[in-house]
């Protein structure tokens, strides 16, 4: 397993659970300084920074890019994949679509959170269900021409009425032969969520292909009550060698709670 640490450039994400704000240079030097393996990235869009410069800075710094997300087109537009406007839903999905292709020149895996999108009102879920997955097979192709995976994130509740636990999730992506899409076993979401992190892992197996390392209350391991021995051993059971990212609160500092992930990181996998 390896360590990550998300970088966020989306000032209407400020307040939002992204470690590091700053320039991405200097971005770029903490998360190198204090040991990380690679970063995620939380951009505007896939014409915010040129592809080479990314790579200069990664390469500069022996870091690898985790993963890209794709947020931005909700907190900034706000787009959703299941939105009841056509037209918004084919912007959202070109949206989704671009960050993808952007991730994919740097061998990275782009995320689906937040534009997922919930059923609801006139919106019916059988409905809602159907545009996601037209969206998601689409996004599957397009990820799989890149040669990287395409990541789905369950979300809690309060977030999201698409899928909120993994293994439902899983069985989704399998019975609609998505094979170049995997899951992101966000511990935040699932403390609320699952009733047991581990078995909730072993249930998805191998189509869990990326995981936010965030505890209890969304701040750095071991600064929650989350159990953590048993999401590692049941993500050493599943064969699981992808990314611990940090995607929480930057509290009580930024600083402080890089420290405290790559800690946990180390202290967990050794």
């Amino acid at each position: 397993m390896k360590s990550a640490i998300t970088l966020a450039q989306v000032p209407e994400a400020s307040a939002g659970p992204f470690v590091f704000h700053q320039a991405l240079p200097d971005s770029f030097a903490l998360a190198a300084s204090l040991g990380f393996d690679a970063v995620e990235l939380f951009l505007p869009g896939p014409h915010f920074i040129d592809v080479a410069k990314i790579k200069s800075m990664a390469a500069a710094h022996t870091l690898d890019i985790a993963a890209v997300g794709t947020g931005a087109g909700m907190v900034q537009h706000g787009l959703s994949l299941t939105d009841g406007d056509p037209a918004k839903r084919a912007e959202a999905l070109d949206f989704v679509l671009s960050m993808i292709d952007f991730g994919g020149q740097l061998g990275a895996p782009a995320i689906l959170g937040s534009m997922q999108g919930k059923w609801g009102g006139e919106i019916s879920q059988e409905q809602s269900l159907a545009w996601l997955t037209e969206a998601l097979q689409a996004c599957n192709e397009r990820a799989g021409r890149h040669g990287v995976n395409f990541i789905y994130e369950p979300l809690n509740r309060y977030e999201t009425n698409q899928f909120n636990h993994l293994a439902p999730a899983a069985q989704y992506l399998a019975s609609h032969n998505l094979d170049h899409t995997v899951l992101l076993a966000d511990l935040f979401h699932m403390n609320i969520e699952e009733l047991d992190l581990g078995e909730a892992i072993r249930a998805a197996g191998a189509k869990v292909g990326h995981v936010h390392f965030a505890d209890s209350n969304r701040q750095a391991i071991g600064f929650g009550h989350t159990e953590m021995s048993s999401v590692i051993t049941a993500l050493r059971e599943t064969n699981y060698d992808g990314y611990l990212s940090a995607e929480i609160f930057p509290l009580p500092s930024p600083e402080t709670a890089a420290a405290q992930t790559i800690k946990a990181f180390q202290e967990l996998t050794s």
